[in-house]
C-alpha cells in the first residue's frame, strides 16, 4: 500500500554502557567475569550464584568499567588491566569481597579500589 511503518529505531535497541550510563554508538567492549569455582556438576537452580558472569557491555573506555566494579564493591588489581576477560578473586576478610584480574602477571595481587 506505500505505507512505511517503522517498527524497529534505533531508541528500541540502544546499548547503554553499565558503567556510566549513557548510549553506547558502534560495538561495544564487552567485560565478562569468569566463574569462581569451577564445579564438576551443574548447579541447582535453586542455589545462587556469587556472581553474575555476563557479558556486561560498556564504553571502550576502561574508566567505565572500573565505575561499574566501584559500584558493586568490587577491587581491582594494579597489576593488570581491563579485558574481556576478568578472573575473579576471593578476598578474605569480614564480610569477604571480590576483586577482579585479568590474570596476565605473575606476580601476587595487589587490589585496590576500583
Amino acid at each position: 500500500m506505500g505505507i512505511r511503518v517503522p517498527t524497529i529505531g534505533p531508541d528500541e535497541n540502544a546499548i547503554r554502557c553499565r558503567g556510566c550510563g549513557s548510549l553506547i554508538e558502534g560495538q561495544p567492549f564487552r567485560v565478562s567475569v569468569m566463574d569462581t569455582v569451577a564445579i564438576e556438576r551443574a548447579p541447582s537452580s535453586a542455589g545462587q550464584t556469587p556472581i553474575n558472569p555476563g557479558p556486561f557491555q560498556f564504553h571502550p573506555d576502561p574508566a567505565c568499567v572500573r565505575a561499574w566494579m566501584r559500584e558493586r564493591g568490587y577491587l581491582f588489581c594494579r597489576h593488570g588491566s581491563v579485558r574481556a576477560l576478568m578472573r575473579p578473586v576471593v578476598i578474605p576478610g569480614e564480610p569477604p569481597r571480590l576483586g577482579l584480574c585479568d590474570g596476565m602477571h605473575r606476580d601476587d595481587h595487589a587490589f585496590v579500589p576500583a
